[in-house]
């Protein structure tokens, strides 16, 4: 039997002078694509940071990769999350001081591998921002900074890409589009993708799905 790509069991977060948050055991296998579906305010992103070792559980297991993230101390971590798990969240949160080449040599640096110039070139012009390599952060549009983090956070090729909301702010065809996007880049680099959203137009694109409550 393979080994599942996020194993979790019994997770509970509590927030200081707050109920404790109990989340359903979750089990995604490599390449099954899932959905976090929640409403505002049922713990979508406090899920999302635990998965992605950003926050401890209160209770509870979860397992990335086989790797236990309760037995990791926070700088090995840190390098576990930079080797294995990529980010897209809402705001791309590219260094404002740095082109969109070096953003994402620097996520190759921080997971300790190699600068491969050839891979970064690849993504970029998958992802139609080749043009814009060496371009800021603020001379970049709302869609070419998505991309750019899209680009950013597969260019390792993680285990686990995690998206929090991609879809929130956009209209129907945009939806679709970054979607289909999303689902492609990730089977490109191998990595299974995992979505929290309160989009419910995205569901029937989805075998897997959790729904928090």
């Amino acid at each position: 039997m393979s080994t599942p790509i996020v194993s979790t069991t019994q997770l509970s977060f509590q927030y200081p002078n707050s109920t404790p948050i109990e989340f359903p055991d979750i089990h995604i296998e490599k390449g099954q694509h899932t959905l976090l579906l929640g409403d505002s305010g049922s713990g979508k992103t406090t899920l999302l940071n635990i998965l992605g070792g950003l926050s401890r559980p209160e209770t509870g297991l979860v397992k990335i990769n086989n790797q236990d993230l309760s037995l990791l101390s926070n700088s090995k971590l840190d390098q576990f999350r930079a080797q294995y798990i990529g980010f897209i969240f809402q705001e791309a949160h590219l260094l404002r001081n740095l082109t969109l080449l070096e953003n994402i040599k620097l996520a190759q640096s921080l997971a300790g591998k190699r600068i491969d110039l050839n891979a970064i070139h690849f993504i970029l012009t998958q992802l139609q921002l080749d043009q814009k390599s060496d371009a800021y952060p603020n001379e970049l549009s709302r869609g070419q900074l998505q991309r750019a983090a899209i680009a950013r956070s597969v260019i390792n090729k993680p285990a686990l890409l995690i998206a929090d909301e991609p879809t929130a702010a956009l209209d129907d065809n945009n939806t679709y589009r970054v979607l289909e996007l999303l689902l492609s880049i990730a089977d490109t680099a191998g990595s299974t993708l995992l979505i929290t959203t309160h989009d419910k137009r995205i569901k029937d694109q989805f075998s897997k799905m959790y729904l928090l409550k």
